[in-house]
């Protein structure tokens, strides 16, 4: 059966009939400014090869509250702070669920994940079980110890490098991914430095990134979803699969192990609620367990090792800003023992370096979705029912009404006497929300925090950083890589060079 002539025919009915609709919805309705959509597709080809680059040229143009067009699906777009603020705190409740996508549908379980799930009483569960068992601050504690050892074992890979360069961003990702797994599994995942199924695992998290962040004409325009025109939903499939098994496997193994249940790590408890009513009269399913650590492995790897990457990139290319934070790591922790946690909230420079790490590449450029459940009105403008919900995070960040010199690596701005010494980065100072903020922000964000300020503190303290094949600082690549994440375009290459005495590498 030839399908074509039926697609031609919808495919025109379709533009006969959002022409109309929309040209009806912009004259009864004061909606937000935009750039004009094209016929069907909308304002899809607008967002170009890098989206969260396009929407904030876009803003330059249109203001900082915009309405697009994407296909069907009326889209607002939030490029300032105060604009930020009027969705995510004034109308945070309305803007408490995520849109459908394909990839919620064929990745994460159709849905029944704590990223994707819809606001109620199963995401709420699903939450507190984190938010208890995981991201609590006795919990966080109680683990303290876990990424302690990991960044130790880290530590010794890179002292073994030699005068072989690595690739830093790979190390992270396994010491990141080994931390989090002896908290949710009770052990690590992958072996140390170069494991082969650590790179497969990397590369299967970056390519959930990478489709994630595609615009999947299907989403847009339901009449299309069939046809898959772009292959995302057969990608999407396949990665399923390879992260099903990967998953499967592991709660399998863990069902079977000696002292099964009587693991104190998290997939013991989820295991053990399988078995209880929760206070909604609901219970807990295998696809559930999975989907939660799909979200786990997910979130929690490659955007805490993928910022560190992008730290040590900036303090290579600004030798003067890794001094300052060194000569202060070695006068509150010394030369005779590796950082710890402890001494964070010590490190002052090192906690403002970070927020601009955070501020410059934040690991979620363009915020995860959200979907309007009632119209409203926002800065005297008319927000449609079921209108998606953008943040461009990266944009409000970079923000000249709000930085002085936006693009400029320089932490002395989160400093007392700088422009924002009393600034947040945990979703209350909405000029730098690189967790989002609101109901749906990140739920782990206290443990991001956490690895990413001990990581880069202990890169900082115990390595000197040349860069590979001789090349100069004021030569590296800086350029952003298409994804939901921000990753970097040309991995970070480097010889990692010991700078404290022997003995301190030999203690650890």
């Amino acid at each position: 059966m030839n399908i074509l002539p039926f697609v031609f025919y919808a495919l025109i009915l379709g533009s006969v009939l959002y022409a109309f609709l929309n040209l009806s919805s912009r004259k009864s309705a004061r909606l937000p400014p935009g750039p004009t959509p094209w016929p069907i597709v909308g304002n899809l080809p607008h967002l170009g090869p890098i989206p969260h680059h396009a929407l904030a040229a876009l803003a330059k143009k249109y203001g900082p509250l915009m309405h697009l067009r994407l296909g069907c699906v009326d889209v607002v777009v939030a490029a300032s702070a105060s604009v930020a603020a009027q969705f995510l705190k004034v109308h945070d409740a309305n803007f408490a669920s995520r849109p459908p996508n394909s990839g919620a549908k064929h990745v994460a379980y159709n849905y029944q994940d704590l990223v994707f799930a819809p606001y109620g009483p199963r995401w709420r569960l699903l939450r507190k079980i984190c938010s208890v068992h995981l991201f609590s601050a006795k919990a966080l504690d109680d683990f303290r110890h876990v990424r302690q050892e990991e960044v130790a074992v880290l530590t010794r890979v890179l002292v073994s490098a030699g005068n072989s360069p690595v690739q830093l961003g790979q190390l992270l990702n396994v010491c990141a991914t080994n931390a989090l797994a002896r908290v949710m599994l009770g052990r690590r995942v992958f072996g140390d430095g170069i494991d082969r199924s650590a790179n497969e695992f990397k590369d299967m998290v970056v390519e959930l990134m990478v489709l994630a962040g595609e615009f999947n004409l299907g989403d847009f325009i339901p009449v299309l979803d069939l046809f898959d025109l772009q292959g995302i939903t057969k990608k999407m499939k396949k990665l399923h699969v390879r992260f099903d098994s990967f998953l499967s496997k592991i709660v399998e193994e863990h069902k079977t192990a000696p002292g099964g249940l009587g693991h104190t790590d998290l997939l013991s408890t989820l295991i053990s609620l399988k078995d209880d009513a929760d206070i909604e009269g609901g219970k807990l399913t295998d696809t559930e367990i999975k989907a939660l650590l799909l979200n786990l492995f997910a979130a929690g790897t490659d955007t805490s090792s993928s910022t560190v990457e992008w730290a040590i990139a900036e303090l290579i290319r600004h030798p003067q800003i890794l001094k300052q934070a060194r000569e202060e790591i070695d006068a509150v922790v010394g030369q005779d023992r590796l950082v710890t946690e402890l001494d964070l909230s010590q490190l002052t420079y090192l906690q403002a370096l970070v927020k601009e790490v955070f501020r410059l590449h934040p690991s979620t450029p363009l915020s995860l979705p959200r979907i309007s459940s009632e119209s409203c009105e926002v800065d005297g403008y008319y927000i449609p029912k079921g209108s998606t919900l953008l943040v461009n995070v990266w944009a409000i960040a970079r923000d000249p009404k709000m930085w002085a010199d936006p693009l400029e690596f320089r932490p002395s701005r989160f400093l007392p006497g700088g422009e924002k010494p009393g600034a947040d980065v945990r979703g209350n100072d909405f000029e730098v929300i690189p967790f989002g903020a609101g109901r749906r922000i990140c739920a782990g964000m206290s443990l991001g925090l956490r690895m990413v300020q001990l990581l880069i503190a202990t890169l900082v303290q115990t390595f000197d950083w040349e860069l590979a094949n001789g090349l100069e600082p004021e030569m590296l690549n800086m350029e952003e890589a298409y994804g939901l994440t921000l990753q970097r375009a040309a991995p970070l290459m480097v010889h990692p060079k010991p700078r404290l005495a022997p003995h301190v590498y030999e203690s650890i």
